[in-house]
């Protein structure tokens, strides 16, 4: 193996799901959709996943990309607000972004990371900060943008698993199978990367954000998402 070939450690780090980020608390709109019986089982998690990350996940990927490029992430704020329809995603996002934050402040401390602090004092989003934290891994935008597309799959799967019972194998395997989507949808993202921020990819599913504002509302739920 060459070196250009070798995964920067730093993006194990932040893709590893032991990344005290709070993506253990969301489920992506997976309890909904096995409420609702869209999802339930490996075929169904898989549609599921596969549209999610051709959507959400890309305009989340182009997010993080943005702002692992920018000079003041922090800018990026108001462009990721309004690529979140619903209130509860902002503020599940936000939330999400602070505990992105403070990770990343703890691993790699960096002035980015604090003045992003500074700029969006009731946290920033999730990609946003992601963005940022990876920049001051001295990982790339591309790399930002592949860590959302991993997570976009990998939080749900393992909120399936959880929900449902599946098969961790036949789980897995969905993951394996969406790998080079991932890769994809993430080489596309970073090549979005460009100024206005407002012609950033703006992707999203109405059926998801919909499903958001009912999940907030149940009275028993296992996820914050």
């Amino acid at each position: 193996m060459t070196t250009h070939q070798i995964v920067p450690a730093a993006l194990l780090t932040l893709a590893d799901g032991r990344f005290p980020a709070g993506g253990h608390a969301h489920s992506g709109g997976v309890e909904v959709a096995v409420a609702d019986g869209t999802v339930h089982d490996v075929a169904s998690l898989y549609e599921f996943l596969h549209g999610r990350l051709h959507t959400t996940g890309l305009t989340q990927a182009a997010l993080a990309a943005a702002a692992a490029d920018a000079a003041d992430p922090a800018g990026l704020d108001a462009h990721a607000d309004a690529r979140h329809p619903a209130a509860v995603q902002r503020r599940v996002s936000r939330a999400q972004g602070r505990a992105v934050l403070r990770a990343g402040r703890a691993a790699w401390p960096a002035p980015v990371l604090e003045a992003l602090a500074v700029g969006c004092p009731d946290g920033p989003h999730h990609a946003v900060a992601l963005g940022a934290v990876a920049a001051a891994a001295e990982l790339s935008p591309g790399h930002a943008a592949l860590a959302i597309t991993y997570g976009t799959v990998t939080g749900p799967a393992s909120a399936a698993l959880r929900l449902l019972g599946l098969d961790p194998y036949g789980v897995h395997g969905v993951i394996a199978r969406l790998g080079e989507d991932c890769e994809r949808v993430a080489a596309q993202a970073a090549a979005c990367i460009c100024e206005p921020w407002a012609d950033l990819p703006a992707a999203t599913g109405p059926l998801s954000d919909l499903a958001a504002i009912r999940h907030e509302h149940w009275e028993v739920r296992l996820f914050a998402s």
